[in-house]
């Protein structure tokens, strides 16, 4: 379960009630950046019951010993002086051993890693172990395929949660951590999500002057992945195809979604956001696998383009594309009838100009300082369940779209049946699980499963 290395509203007339849920999600209102404290999905219910000021000692536990979990493991540490990292969880040893190593050589955090060879767990069922120990905090951080099971377990064992995106690779996942995400309400828990852009003060303060019209009422909006690509491990002799799959986890749609779901779930999250949440009602699209490789290297695509449409007939145009020796850009464009906005550059240019020039915590950081913040009592609790869950479903309809080559809307993702992931795969009794199907979804022959 390594994580990967690392390198967005008028009355709908479409219900949503069967997957929607009442988690709150991001105040998008202007004063969201100006009142204190206020960040992505917050939900205000009181003190945590657990972690009050006077308590000397949150103890944190990662699922997920890749790059990304390990990056979030230095964030955590850095956050709050008194988190210690106590407890490590991989698939892989290998990838447990590569994160201590890594951690026992920073002499900033000697005081805050201590993890022992009696808390490292190894396997499918690692994050069952660590999730029976005393840990306060998990960060999972492993690849998407395993979420719906590490975000369901850590809430009924009362964790506080940080999970990256996305929430899952099928809709079945999806509402499954939907569910998990209102108990984790019910449970008094904080729920952060990786969908970091959400914690970014200058993308905070962009998004908030586009819904509030400064470049006037949106026309429509462009999100452009345009990147490299990315990493492929070689099999290893004797590896049976199901355990390459799960080190090789990227390269297969069942375990990490594809890329646009996996990667390019950033910019579309931005997407939803300049919408107030409200997601759109349908998307077509197109999409293939020209540069990959062959099929030892995995199944997903290397290029998708995707038009979604929402209830006002606004449409973003959204393309992703992991090539190498081409063009590389990552930006959202926002056009309005006064101006236009570019997201990650933090600009508005039009009838009212502007440029972000504060200062600002890296987004990585901040999501983990407001975390802590949260647990400690220092500022109202945080659930971002919603947005997390819909980002997801919405990145998966833009891949189904490109897989069928037909049009599809919100809600038949939201409802649908698909279910990528083996059954059975935590008890790591590998010899009656079957390795899934490596074929390429061809456009007009691939079927989505009905609801």
């Amino acid at each position: 379960m390594s994580n990967h290395s690392q390198a967005d509203h008028p009355a709908s007339s479409h219900s949503q009630s069967d997957h929607r849920s009442s988690i709150k999600s991001t105040p998008t209102r202007r004063d969201f950046v100006t009142a204190a404290g206020a960040v992505a999905g917050v939900l205000a219910t009181g003190l945590p019951k657990v972690h009050a000021a006077s308590d000397n000692v949150i103890r944190v536990g990662l699922i997920g010993c890749g790059g990304r979990g390990s990056g979030a493991a230095v964030n955590a540490m850095a956050a709050d002086p008194s988190v210690r990292i106590v407890a490590l969880a991989d698939l892989f040893p290998e990838a447990v051993e590569s994160c201590r190593k890594s951690m026992e050589s920073r002499s900033r955090f000697a005081d805050q890693f201590k993890v022992t060879d009696e808390t490292c767990f190894v396997g499918f069922d690692a994050y069952k172990k660590l999730l029976a120990s005393d840990v306060d905090v998990v960060l999972l951080a492993a690849p998407p395929c395993y979420r719906p099971d590490h975000i369901e377990a850590s809430v009924e064992a009362g964790k506080e949660i940080f999970c990256e995106k996305p929430v899952a690779t099928d809709p079945a996942g999806v509402r499954r951590v939907r569910a998990a995400c209102e108990l984790a309400d019910q449970k008094g828990l904080n729920v952060v999500s990786g969908l970091c852009w959400r914690y970014d003060k200058g993308m905070q303060e962009t998004v908030a002057r586009v819904n509030d019209g400064q470049i006037g009422t949106i026309v429509s909006t462009q999100a452009d992945y345009l990147t490299r690509p990315v990493w492929v491990k070689t099999r290893k002799p004797g590896e049976s195809e199901l355990m390459y799959q799960c080190r090789n986890w990227y390269n297969y749609t069942w375990a990490s979604g594809d890329h646009i779901v996996e990667q390019f779930i950033h910019s579309l999250d931005k997407a939803l956001w300049l919408r107030f949440d409200k997601p759109p009602v349908k998307a077509y699209g197109m999409g293939g696998r020209q540069a990959r490789g062959e099929l030892t290297h995995g199944n997903i695509y290397d290029h998708f383009t995707v038009v979604y449409e929402w209830e006002d007939n606004t449409r973003t145009y959204a393309s992703t594309r992991q090539m190498a020796g081409c063009f590389n850009q990552t930006e959202d464009f926002v056009y309005g009838t006064d101006g236009m906005a570019k997201l990650c550059a933090y600009e508005i240019a039009g009838l009212k100009p502007w440029k972000f020039d504060s200062d600002s915590v890296q987004m990585h950081q901040a999501e983990q300082d407001e975390m802590f913040k949260a647990i400690r009592g220092e500022r109202e609790r945080i659930n971002n369940g919603e947005y997390m869950c819909d980002s997801t479903l919405l990145a998966i309809l833009g891949r189904e779209v490109c897989y069928t080559g037909k049009v599809m809307t919100f809600d038949e993702i939201a409802n649908s049946s698909q279910s990528l992931v083996p059954e059975g795969l935590e008890t790591g009794d590998l010899s009656t699980i079957k390795a899934p199907s490596v074929d390429v979804p061809s456009p007009g022959k691939y079927q989505h499963p009905k609801a």
